[in-house]
Order: C-alpha cells, then structure tokens, then sequence
C-alpha cells in the first residue's frame, strides 16, 4: 500500500484551498507521478535554492524528464529516491482575508483634537514569484500553515496602513470626519505601499475588500460636539451669544422636564437676558433715537425748539438760572427742594 501511496504526488483535497503546500517526505521515489493542477507550480528546493519547477500537468519524476533531478539523486538508496523539499505553490488569487486593529492616535488638523483611528476590513493575496516566496521565507516561516503567511501579510498591510493614512492626514488631504468618503484614494496608496515590502518575498496585494476607517466611539462624539458648537459660535457671532444661547435652552429643557424648579426658569431668564444685552432681538432692525429735550422757559413756561438759546415768547435766556437760598442765601443746585445749608423749602 505505502508504494502506491507514494507513487502519487499532489495536494490533497483538504490543502487546496492554500497558499503553499509543502509535500510531507523528502525522499520522492524516482518514477513516482506528480499531478499538478492548472493553477498551481510545483517547486523541487535543495539547500534553500529552487533546482526544478514543474507547472500544470502529470509529470513523471525521473531524471530523463527533468534533467535537473540528476543533482538530487540519494546514491544511498541505489538511485531509487531524490532527496529534495517539494513545495506546490498556488497562482490564483486568494481573497476574503481578514485584517484590523487599532491604527494609531493621531491629532486632527481641523479640532486640534487627538483622536484614535481604527480599520477592520479584507484583501486579496496572490503570489508574484512562487521561487522567490519559497526561498525567502521558507527557513523563517511554516509555508506548511496556511494561516502562517497571511498573518503575517495582514500585519504588513496594517503597518502600511498606519503610514499611509497618519500622513494623509497630516499633509491636510483626508479628514479626519469623513474618512469613509477617502476609501478609493486610501486604498491605492495603503496597496502601493504594502506590495513595496511584500514584492522581495514573491507576494502582492491586488486589492482591498470591503473596509472601513471608523473613530473610537467617544472621540467621534467628542469631534462632532466639538463641530457643531464651531458652527453654532460662527452663527451666533461670537463666543458669550453662543455660550449665553446654550445656557438659556439648557435651563429651560431642564425647567420643562421639571429639573431644578425655579433654579431652570431663572437660569433660562439669566441667558436670555445675556442674549438680549449682547444683540437686538432684529440685527436688521433700526434703533429709535430719542428726540431731544425740549427746552422750558423758566420765565414764562413756554415751550422752545431744541436748538434754541433764548426762549421764542419773551426772549429771556434758556440757561438755567443761579438759585440762592432766601432765607441764608446759600446756593442752590437746579433740582433742589430744600436748602441744604439751613434746610428752608427752596422757591421756584
């Protein structure tokens, strides 16, 4: 049973569905039949280096079909075996892989705010070069775990994320409210990026899947409070008409929903009352001057224009007259009742 079992060389059923599949012995007997499958190729690896490859098809292994196998003959084993690591390497794409986290804690050119930016979403991996994949990490990573390389692409991914998008930022071009509008152009430069590192190891990202930049739930409330009070302040004109606004709603909401009694009703009071000190209750109506005063004459009574120095029915002067006191003969102010040196009732 074990001669048949080893005559056939392929990815079983169970393996298909991965990067790289490694075949479990070293030792391939000679004769024995490779199947490799339309998008798959298969590598011979001796001594970290790539001795022979072997695309789609059914592949005898013997030396006469790849003279290359000649190197790999176990001379030990009567020239029966090739002592080599067989790796078969899929060509197709593989999407649906999984990446996210946290990206870093960046301050928003708009709020001055420092905030904590987060992605979770999906990509695509393929192989560029399957050689240069099986030679660069096959001493340093299990090809043989398929979960082992797209861990460790999706925190490449990740890292170039965290520059592409703390840049982004930083130059003014995406912000930080509305991120989820700037996918298209964060996705070419985070894959642009990411495939610079991953081209040396023989991988690429064609694209990425359905993702999504989100805030920290309290950061987003805190920017969008922070941008609507920006707007509000714009409107109201300044600082102290906003502020007095918010004061007045806030102690009348809470006046109407039976907070604080009298306090709310006196405190809606207050901020109305600061908001009609700071602007007219219509900015585009026209304050009412006074009409001036119309002087009397202290003669006769009669009533003069404003402008007038000398009264228009006797001709005595407007100009308030000096009063004295008739009983000290103290001097009076215009106004006064009483004398206030000897306290007698003034005269008109």
């Amino acid at each position: 049973m074990a001669w048949f079992e080893r005559e056939f060389i392929a990815v079983p059923e169970d393996r298909k569905n991965q990067l790289v599949y490694k075949w479990p012995d070293v030792n391939i007997r000679r004769y024995s039949r490779a199947i490799v499958n339309a998008d798959e190729i298969a590598l011979f690896v001796k001594s970290g280096q790539v001795v022979a490859a072997m695309g789609p098809g059914r592949h005898r292994i013997d030396a006469d079909e790849l003279p290359v196998l000649g190197a790999l003959v176990d001379t030990l084993t009567g020239n029966n075996f090739y002592r080599a690591e067989l790796y078969f390497v899929s060509t197709r794409e593989f999407p649906g892989i999984k990446f996210g986290g946290r990206l870093a804690d960046i301050a928003d050119p708009v709020s001055e705010q420092v905030v904590t930016l987060r992605v979770f979403g999906e990509f695509a991996l393929s192989v560029r070069d399957p050689a240069e994949l099986v030679t660069s990490l096959a001493g340093t990573t299990d090809l043989s775990v398929p979960a082992t390389v797209e861990s460790w692409s999706s925190d490449l991914l990740l890292k170039s994320m965290k520059v592409a998008v703390t840049q982004g930022i930083s130059r003014g071009d995406w912000p930080v409210l509305g991120l989820s509008g700037q996918l298209e152009p964060i996705e070419a430069a985070v894959v642009r990026q990411t495939n610079l590192t991953l081209y040396e190891y023989g991988l690429r990202i064609p694209r990425l899947g359905n993702f999504d930049i989100t805030l920290a739930p309290e950061d987003a409330e805190r920017i969008k409070r922070l941008a609507k009070d920006v707007t509000y302040i714009r409107l109201a004109g300044d600082f102290q008409r906003y502020a007095a606004g918010e004061l007045a709603l806030g102690a009348g909401h809470g006046f109407a929903h039976g907070h604080g009694g009298g306090d709310g009703f006196l405190g809606a009071a207050l901020g109305l009352n600061a908001i009609q000190q700071q602007a007219p209750a219509n900015p585009w109506q026209r304050q009412a001057i006074p009409a001036a005063t119309q002087p009397v004459c202290a003669g006769c009574g009669a009533n003069n224009p404003a402008e007038a120095r000398f009264c228009m029915n006797c001709g005595d002067s407007l100009a308030p007259r000096p009063r004295h006191c008739t009983e000290c003969g103290a001097d009076l102010t215009p106004t006064a009742k009483f004398c206030g040196n000897c306290g007698t009732p003034a005269t008109t």
